[in-house]
């Protein structure tokens, strides 16, 4: 998006060369017109077929690509239209060839690589009994080798989880107690916020989707010019790409398992103890949700303000869900009964009946919204305070550095 219609700007300038110094982007030929609008069209139509193409449903992206087509064809003659169009598919040819060799091309045939051999000891990370995934495998373990798009992002250095400990004092225990704890007392708008900020890909949009409609949410309601709405998105992209590759380094360097499995096998004692949110197939250190959601809120505040009041409405048109809540086992049955793979179908969970409404959440600020979604793993069981502590700080250094690349002339 950026690098088609950064041109339409006197004050921005490609970042191409900051991102790939051997990449060349095809630009515009200045002694002619342009329609940026039906470039950028192109342009987006052509990626997102390259992109999506494997899912059978590109007719949807050939209706919306027409839609637009006809809308700003109409203003400019048949001759600047055809040229636009061709500079920005040729532009977003060249991105995506370069996009194969960051390390995730293809991703989703190998989501669960079955070569991967996971660590074992204790403290570290196992599968969940009952989790997003029925996969006993985790979700991409390779993908903090990906490349970044900002090379002070790959060059940060990676934080620390707690110290594994069972003494009832240490930071470890106190922290996982807590998950326990805060489950027993989850309010009806506790379970409402855990659920809005889920976005579990498997049910609506993925975290990043969500950043994008924040994205979307403070072009409109500032009313942004073509540039930097272009911008925006690229910003956003970029920051929630980035956290992400960051945070898989971490959590497959350290392995840290998930509050489900500590509290069953040492807090609990006895009886398997489950998350209000459905545990995700990897790593618990640190949260995946906390780091991209204040990447995003770094970047949206520097180009709009942190004290920017919006409404969310990501799901607001979503329909009442209706789950099943795990029903505790009795509990004579213990831990190693459960997790005995002889006694699954002996020891089949039982779920209880319940419903959440969705309702678009107002905020005074990017910052504070990103803050409610790191809380909103804490209770929802599936992160430690440490985990969204730490995704939210490793989160604004990623925003920072993307904010950093020279996207206005002068700098």
């Amino acid at each position: 998006m950026y690098e088609t219609v950064v041109y339409a700007s006197p004050n921005h300038q490609s970042i191409i060369g900051q991102l790939a110094d051997t990449l060349l982007v095809p630009t515009p030929d200045r002694r002619q017109a342009y329609c940026w609008e039906l470039a950028l069209n192109a342009g987006q139509a052509y990626m997102l077929r390259a992109l999506y193409g494997y899912t059978g449903k590109t007719q949807l992206i050939d209706s919306l690509e027409q839609v637009i087509r006809l809308r700003y064809a109409a203003r400019v003659s048949a001759e600047i239209a055809e040229r636009s169009e061709r500079f920005g598919k040729a532009v977003a040819t060249t991105i995506y060839q370069w996009s194969k060799s960051d390390g995730g091309h293809l991703g989703y045939q190998r989501n669960f690589p079955a070569d991967y051999t996971r660590p074992t000891g204790t403290g570290l990370w196992v599968p969940p009994v009952i989790g997003q995934s029925s996969v006993r495998r985790p979700l991409h373990p390779t993908w903090g080798q990906n490349r970044t798009f900002s090379l002070q992002n790959s060059q940060l250095s990676l934080p620390k989880p707690l110290a594994y400990s069972t003494d009832t004092t240490s930071a470890y225990y106190t922290q996982y107690k807590e998950v326990r704890d805060r489950k027993n007392t989850l309010t009806e708008a506790d379970q409402a916020m855990v659920m809005w900020w889920g976005d579990d890909p498997g049910e609506t949009c993925s975290p990043p989707g969500h950043s994008y409609n924040l994205a979307t949410i403070a072009i409109r309601t500032s009313q942004a010019d073509l540039p930097k709405a272009a911008e925006t998105y690229a910003r956003v992209g970029m920051a929630v790409a980035d956290a992400f590759i960051c945070c898989w380094k971490t959590k497959f360097s350290y392995m840290v398992e998930r509050p489900s499995s500590f509290i069953s096998s040492t807090i609990n004692g006895k009886g398997q103890w489950f998350p209000f949110f459905l545990e995700p197939p990897f790593p618990s250190f640190y949260s995946g949700h906390a780091v991209q959601s204040a990447a995003t809120a770094t970047v949206l505040a520097n180009l709009y303000g942190d004290q920017f009041s919006f409404t969310d409405n990501t799901h607001a048109n979503r329909p009442d869900l209706v789950y099943y809540r795990q029903v505790p086992l009795p509990s004579t049955v213990t831990t190693a009964d459960y997790l005995d793979p002889a006694n699954y179908e002996k020891y089949q969970p039982t779920f209880t009946r319940q419903s959440i409404s969705f309702r678009a959440r107002h905020y005074s600020s990017f910052s504070s919204a990103a803050l409610e979604c790191a809380n909103s793993r804490l209770l929802g069981g599936i992160h430690t305070r440490h985990d969204n502590e730490v995704g939210l700080t490793e989160g604004a250094k990623i925003g920072r550095n993307i904010n950093a690349l020279p996207w206005h002339k002068g700098r």
